[in-house]
């Protein structure tokens, strides 16, 4: 009779209790200014790590690693972890914890000194993004890096859960907005779960979010991501005006905002709300031409 396979054991991961002690060792006290609440449940990690649904060749990014709590879990995983931490303290002493827990992956780890609201360069191309992201740069966060590395092809994400239900709205949702057009432009965006308080230490106030996503090819258009993205923001701006009026300072005037969107097929009395990213790329493309500048008046006759 054939034996079932051994499953595989299960690897210890950073507690309560570890977490506490790590940073006691380094006279640590976690600050809302940075995001700091560090994941204390092993169960946690996997639940993250799992939803991941990662390739054990991929080469992940994760960033504000903190103490160590999510790389443990995605080195069980992955081929090779680069981890973006702000915190130079924390940034130094995360390859001793992970030398320590994870021995035997210890080298296919790297950490970068940097802001990841900032970062263009990494040492490997990462293929996927798992990360417990801080709550106040979670969006501009996921967009630059979506925006600088095109190797990114799928990812979760922790989020403020209220922050999850916007980046994964669709049109007409009463939660769509900027953060969900513009992750529109580079990927399909869903959630994939709730996280509860306490787990975290410090707990946080509010639940949070996991967001996962999958790359593809932005719109075509002939106009820029910097141009669509104009749009989105005046769009918004003033989210209870139609479009006609909330675009008028964007091109020019009502009637010019009007004549853009007639071109780009977008009836001007909705509201940007309504609308998914392949209209925005269209109304971009739309957007009129400056008026040249009045000649300037001829010189008087020398006298």
């Amino acid at each position: 009779m054939t034996q079932p396979p051994n499953p595989q054991p299960i690897r210890p991961l950073l507690g309560a209790g570890d977490v506490r002690r790590l940073a006691a060792e380094l006279d640590l006290r976690p600050t809302k200014t940075l995001g700091q609440n560090f994941v204390i449940d092993g169960n946690t990690i996997r639940r993250i790590v799992a939803a991941a649904q990662l390739d054990p060749e991929e080469t992940v990014l994760e960033v504000g690693p903190g103490l160590g709590s999510l790389t443990l879990g995605l080195l069980d995983a992955a081929r090779r972890v680069v981890a973006v931490e702000i915190d130079p303290l924390l940034a130094e002493r995360l390859p001793q914890t992970v030398a320590r827990w994870r021995p035997e992956t210890a080298g296919n780890l790297d950490v970068v000194l940097a802001d990841a609201m900032r970062v263009t360069e990494l040492p490997h191309q990462p293929t996927a993004l798992v990360a417990n992201l801080p709550y106040n740069v979670a969006v501009p966060v996921v967009l630059n890096l979506l925006e600088n590395f095109p190797s990114l092809r799928h990812g979760l994400v922790m989020v403020q859960d209220e922050v999850a239900d916007r980046m994964a709205a669709g049109p007409g949702s009463k939660t769509y907005g900027v953060p969900s057009v513009k992750a529109a432009w580079y990927a399909t965006m869903r959630k994939s779960g709730v996280i509860g308080m306490n787990v975290f230490w410090p707990a946080p106030k509010i639940a949070s979010g996991l967001v996962g996503f999958v790359r593809h090819d932005p719109p075509e258009t002939s106009a820029s991501r910097r141009e669509v993205f104009a749009v989105i923001d005046a769009a918004f701006a003033q989210r209870r005006k139609t479009l006609r009026a909330a675009l008028a300072g964007w091109a020019g005037s009502p009637v010019l905002a009007g004549e853009a969107l007639a071109s780009a097929g977008v009836d001007p009395s909705l509201r940007g709300e309504m609308l998914d990213i392949a209209a925005f790329a269209r109304i971009a493309e739309a957007k009129p031409a400056p008026a040249p500048p009045a000649p300037a008046p001829p010189a008087p006759p020398n006298r």
